[in-house]
């Protein structure tokens, strides 16, 4: 989490909504390797929310928790890395999902984080594995995913296309 110890840097022009109140946010993060793929974690069976499925660092939004701190947070807690820097907002969408928890809003960004990005200190009891994807791999974000449902696959998709050069 962003404190006065560690400062996250966020680019110019990188929009960060604040949730109007009753809303329900979630934030998302595409965390790139210098190799140009991007990380994404497996989801366990026993997710109510997404189960057996490949996603992208990310949850949700505390009451009272700003984007950009809950950005931070996801980070450090699912995968032992620390935020560093917000490069670009990838898009925000609006999806409801089948575990009755309402409309949901979400913000998925291109970020820089610092770590060993060799070794994730992944929370196992919630994910199963852990991968690099480039664009040949893209089809494998699919797996288990109900049809018509491309919101991971496509936010890394538009990540690996618009990749940033190193700064």
């Amino acid at each position: 989490m962003p404190d006065d110890q560690h400062r996250v840097t966020v680019d110019d022009d990188v929009e960060i909504p604040a949730p109007a109140d009753g809303e329900a946010w979630a934030v998302g993060a595409v965390i790139l390797h210098g190799n140009g793929h991007a990380f994404a974690q497996k989801r366990s069976p026993a997710r109510r929310l997404f189960p057996d499925c490949w996603g992208i660092v990310g949850g949700h939004v505390e009451p009272g928790e700003t984007l950009l701190n809950a950005l931070a947070r996801e980070v450090e807690e699912e995968t032992g890395w620390r935020l560093r820097r917000v490069r670009r907002l990838l898009g925000i969408s609006t999806w409801t999902g089948d575990d009755g928890g309402g409309t949901r809003h979400e913000a998925d960004y291109l970020v820089e984080v610092d770590g060993d990005l060799d070794r994730p200190a992944l929370e196992w009891s919630k994910h199963t594995a852990y991968d690099w994807f480039g664009p040949d791999d893209l089809s494998r974000l699919m797996e288990n995913r109900a049809p018509g449902d491309r919101l991971i696959h496509d936010v890394v998709a538009k990540a690996l296309q618009e990749r940033p050069d190193p700064a």
